[in-house]
């Protein structure tokens, strides 16, 4: 389903994808994402939907990388994860974005 984006996004870098059964260390719950912590996976500190922790390891691959984009780019929404959409961008790029800077026209 393609989306647009309202407002800049500037994310928080780009990141390997962790496969299923990776560690995760230093879980503390999220206090602006219901149901998202942080933590650390292989030295890096990210967040993590709290459905993809079981065990303290990961239950998918996962990759946290957030994508940049400007206001009123395009994307097509994959899913969306407790406020948060996994998207392709129009480059081909995979990443998540803040629920609530998507719209659909």
């Amino acid at each position: 389903m393609e989306v647009y984006v309202i407002e800049n996004h500037d994310g928080e870098g780009k990141f390997p994808t962790f496969p299923k059964g990776s560690k995760v260390e230093n879980i503390i719950p999220c206090k602006q994402y219901t149901y998202w912590s942080s933590g650390v996976i292989d030295g890096y500190e990210t967040y993590i939907p709290n459905t993809y922790i079981e065990n303290n390891c990961l239950n998918c691959d996962y990759n946290p990388t957030e994508l940049v984009v400007k206001a009123k780019d395009c994307v097509e929404l994959i899913k969306v994860v407790f406020d948060w959409g996994y998207v392709k961008s129009k480059h081909g790029e995979y990443g998540w974005l803040p629920f609530g800077i998507l719209y659909m026209k």
